[in-house]
């Protein structure tokens, strides 16, 4: 049986969490301590041990787990089928995570070292710029991220909207962003893994 470490709240552990409802798969989870910290020199979770194997990074493991277990659908096998997934896949690990970061530390996590209202601002209005660069590609392609199928990217990417969603900030509307979020409610895991109400 796979096992996954990390706390059920973690938007990361949610990624995986998610896949493998969809996959069907069976898995047990723990809490990280530091009896873990040799599995991840990052100290950092999830952490996905698959019998002997070890893997880290969220979207890698997610991207492991459709391809090992049959997941054709989430991860297509076409080469440039399977680029478009993994383009937002990995742009959402890098734009849109940075953009955030600042404005949910100090909006939700109510970090003392993010306490800057100048960034703060300068961090939602990034985040709602890309949000919206997500709006545009659905107008693109009226259904997913990468097409006309649920994958990967929605996965990544509908945790990081319900995040978006949940953070007390300004947002503009954006209709396409919210049908789509709307389609994900559709798909096993939704409900416990990315609009259960946790950002």
């Amino acid at each position: 049986m796979l096992t996954i470490i990390g706390k059920a709240g973690s938007i990361n552990v949610r990624k995986v969490l998610w896949t493998c409802a969809v996959l069907g798969l069976p898995y047990r989870r723990e809490e990280w301590n530091e009896e873990h910290a040799a599995l991840n020199p990052n100290r950092m979770v999830p952490v996905l041990v698959d019998e002997d194997f070890v893997l880290w990074e969220s979207n890698t493991i997610c991207r492991y787990l459709a391809g090992r277990y049959g997941g054709a659908a989430l991860l297509p096998r076409d080469p440039q089928e399977r680029a478009q997934v993994e383009q937002w896949m990995d742009w959402q690990a890098t734009e849109l995570n940075t953009a955030w970061r600042y404005a949910f530390m100090a909006l939700v996590r109510a970090s003392p070292a993010h306490r800057d209202p100048a960034q703060v601002e300068a961090s939602i209005v990034a985040w709602n710029r890309l949000v919206g660069l997500l709006d545009a590609r659905l107008g693109q392609t009226g259904a997913y991220v990468a097409g006309e199928r649920f994958t990967l990217a929605d996965i990544v990417l509908g945790v990081s909207v319900n995040r978006w969603l949940m953070t007390p900030m300004q947002r503009p509307g954006y209709p396409q962003v919210d049908a789509w979020y709307a389609r994900l409610a559709a798909h096993a895991g939704f409900s416990e893994h990315c609009a259960n109400g946790t950002p």
